[in-house]
């Protein structure tokens, strides 16, 4: 019997031992394992989360040489997916799994998260809390693994921000600083900053090894193939023009120094050519001849590749981008390795160009996603206050992820600031993936709850819910026109008044603008009373994430839709920016924004584009005309294929004209884009709506955001049991999204009429 009871007792000793909370207080030792290796990715994490510690609890981080002493352990489990991890309390302690090196790198960066560190800790001055203790209560467990392999941010467009704020250079200590952002939101893929005014990354002491410390596959743009920038590096070291047709072996040679280079890093070798910059290749004049001469460049590098860093070509990673008129050229029948991603893009203002057929998504290589946030170029830049729509990418990245876009993405975030929260969230969708199986209004609800997360984090959760609602009313507002397009200018157009000369919004109405203005003065009057509840702490982040970019965009309309406030505003816009970037103690103790220039990481005036300057001349709209609107959302509606809506309307006309707004994107299957409409039971009719690439109805759809078609029908008289009319919308294709419809006078109706 004593036996039995002593057992009982060891076992009973075991199960309490076993269910042991995780707990380190204040001020106390941390002691770490951390398996070897082999790569740094994980003992620079360790660091990190020692940093974390530090900050957090006043603790110090010890590392030790075996589990058993360890308070957190640290080991790599196989069995994982690639750069997956796994956290769970046990005996007491908390372990860390990773799949590998990046793997555990991200699971003890979670460890930070949990701790209450923000990614954001240093970009945003994002400060965390001090706490007295930090417990993982007995049982807590989670794993995590990548939904898409390579993913990452191009830093691009850097000549009014990063770059003369890192003093002329991106070099190791800015990169390391991006890196780090990086690693904390658990990317692992990089192009580095490209134009003529940068000097190219592997040019530069140091950056080579800092991309390896922090675990970081080093690319390069569509126009950046084999690890070069030519728009700079071809004026270094190039002979001749950069011309494949006529300059071939020194061409070659450009890429071979670079591959002998570079042997032996963390890579994913862009292939193809494009011209020194963002223009077509060089030499080619014919369709034919395009085709026949990038293919062999793609075959000429896989021999490159073959020679100088892996005999075995198809183990290398490498990505081709079929971007601008590259995509035609792909289209025309280019043949690329069935090893080789090939990386889809996006027309620079968020939508996608081409997704996968069956084939393509069969491909060994996979496929990937290039995607805009920001944007340099025609009809007109978004550089300054990123105000990209989350839901839109949110609606985008979903579509790409189940149409099988799961092997690299990767997002232009300009300078990083200020687009925190659409960087955070395009790799948190990179991370995580999507469901397979799609939902009407999952991507509104899912991109709420993510903004919520996010704003919770950094600023509690008695305000999560007010700050999500005014960042949506945000976001709504500049989708329907971005603060840079408010001007109606447009950038390298033949005619230069387009460049300089203001004009009233295509369609907007007196009445409109009044009601813009009053939303916008809601808006940033909200957030200027809510910052009385943000604590000092959270002063510098909420400065940053909210009251700069909502204010900002507030005072640039205020700028060209109130005359009476106009100057005011710019006024306004210069002092909210000289605050950005020269803000002292209160927030921080050293001016972290300011340039060696002394400007700023914040330019006002990215390009010193005339959208920018004052106006001194009112715009004049036009007063309203009636119209009734039969459907509208402040977002779209997913409608699928063959599906119909039907709208009841009355008129005693016997044609009516309806005007139908729609999200400008592309196809998603084939080359069509097509609803049909009909009224009371007639006969269809088609309507297409897509459009080519930088055509005029293209920039003014990405401009405003909406496709327009305005169709005039024939109205048959009501039946004796009918007291309505009915328009009967259809889907005919895959991919359409409806935003409005409006019956308008029939004087309007331009774009196509049709007969009775």
């Amino acid at each position: 019997m004593k036996r039995i009871c002593f057992l009982w007792m060891l076992c009973v000793a075991a199960l309490m031992l076993q269910a042991q909370d995780f707990v380190l207080g204040r001020g106390q030792r941390v002691r770490v394992y951390l398996q070897p290796t082999g790569e740094p990715v994980s003992e620079t994490a360790l660091q990190m989360l020692a940093d974390d510690v530090e900050a957090v609890l006043d603790a110090s981080v010890v590392e030790v040489k075996k589990p058993k002493k360890a308070q957190i352990v640290a080991e790599l489990n196989k069995n994982l997916p690639r750069e997956g991890f796994r956290l769970f309390v046990e005996k007491g302690g908390l372990h860390v799994e990773g799949a590998d090196a990046h793997g555990l790198a991200y699971g003890l960066l979670e460890v930070s998260r949990l701790l209450g560190v923000s990614p954001w800790v240093w970009w945003a001055d994002c400060v965390p809390v001090p706490k007295e203790k930090f417990e993982l209560s007995a049982g807590f467990a989670v794993a995590e693994h990548p939904a898409v392999a390579y993913r990452g941010i191009f830093i691009n467009d850097e000549d009014w921000g990063i770059l003369p704020w890192s003093g002329g250079v991106i070099g190791p200590e800015t990169n390391e600083r991006i890196f780090q952002l990086m690693l904390r939101l658990r990317a692992n893929y990089y192009w580095p900053s490209m134009h003529e005014v940068s000097k190219p990354f592997f040019t530069i002491a140091g950056n080579r090894e800092m991309a390896h410390k922090y675990g970081v596959y080093v690319g390069g743009s569509h126009c950046e193939p084999m690890g070069t920038s030519p728009a700079t590096e071809w004026k270094m070291r190039g002979v001749g023009e950069y011309n494949y047709v006529t300059n071939r072996a020194q061409v070659q040679q450009f890429w071979t120094e670079r591959l002998k280079e570079v042997k032996g890093q963390d890579m994913v070798y862009t292939i193809g050519m494009r011209g020194v910059h963002d223009g077509s290749m060089q030499g080619v004049k014919t369709a034919e001849e395009k085709l026949f001469y990038l293919q062999q460049v793609i075959d000429d590098q896989r021999q490159l590749l073959a020679t100088y860093v892996n005999p075995d070509v198809s183990q290398i990673p490498q990505v081709f981008v079929p971007y601008k008129e590259v995509l035609d050229i792909y289209h025309a029948g280019l043949k690329v390795p069935d090893d080789v991603t090939l990386m889809w893009t996006d027309d620079n203002y968020g939508y996608i160009r081409h997704f996968p057929d069956e084939q393509e998504r069969l491909r060994k290589g996979g496929n990937g996603l290039y995607y805009h946030v920001s944007y340099w170029g025609r009809p007109h830049d978004y550089l300054w206050l990123g105000t990209f729509s989350p839901l839109l990418m949110r609606q985008q990245l979903t579509e790409a992820y189940r149409r099988g876009i799961r092997q690299m993405w990767i997002l232009n975030v300009g300078d990083i600031k200020p687009s925190e929260y659409q960087m955070e969230d395009f790799l948190n969708l990179a991370w995580k993936g999507v469901g397979d199986s799609p939902l009407d209004g999952e991507d509104e609800l899912g991109e709420r709850k993510a903004m919520s997360d996010f704003y919770e984090r950094e600023f509690g959760k008695v305000l999560a819910d007010t700050l999500t609602s005014l960042m949506i009313e945000h976001y709504r507002l500049a989708f329907d026109r971005k603060p840079e397009h408010m001007g109606g200018t447009r950038v390298e157009e033949a005619d230069k008044q387009y460049w300089n000369t203001f004009r009233p919004i295509d369609g907007w109405t007196k009445a409109d603008v009044r009601k813009r203005v009053a939303d916008y003065l809601r808006l940033s009057d909200a957030v200027e009373a809510l910052e009385a509840q943000v604590s000092s702490r959270q002063k510098g982040a909420y400065f940053q994430l909210v009251k700069y970019p909502v204010q900002a965009a507030a005072q640039m309309n205020f700028k060209f839709l109130s005359p009476e406030r106009s100057e005011q505003a710019y006024d306004s816009i210069v002092a909210l920016t000289h605050l950005y970037n020269n803000s002292g103690s209160e927030w921080r103790s050293y001016l972290k924004w300011q340039s060696f220039d002394g400007k700023g990481i914040m330019d006002m005036a990215p390009r010193k584009l005339a959208v920018f300057g004052k106006v001194t001349e009112p715009l004049v709209y036009p007063e309203a005309q009636p119209q009734t609107v039969l459907f509208s959302t402040d977002t779209w509606q997913h409608v699928p294929k063959g599906e119909l809506l039907t709208f009841p309307f009355d008129t005693e006309k016997d044609s009516v004209t309806f005007e139908v707004r729609l999200l400008p994107n592309h196809p998603v299957n084939g080359n069509r884009l097509s609803f049909s409409l009909s009224v009371d039971g007639g006969t269809p009719i088609v309507i297409h709506y897509e459009t080519y690439d930088r055509s005029e109805e293209w920039k003014q759809n990405v401009l405003r955001n909406y496709a327009r078609r305005t169709v005039t029908l024939p109205v048959p008289p009501l039946q004796k049991s009918d007291k309505t009319h009915t328009l009967i919308f259809k889907a005919v294709t895959e991919g359409v999204h409806l935003r409005e419809i409006r019956v308008i006078p029939f004087a309007v109706a331009t774009t196509l009429r049709l007969p009775k």
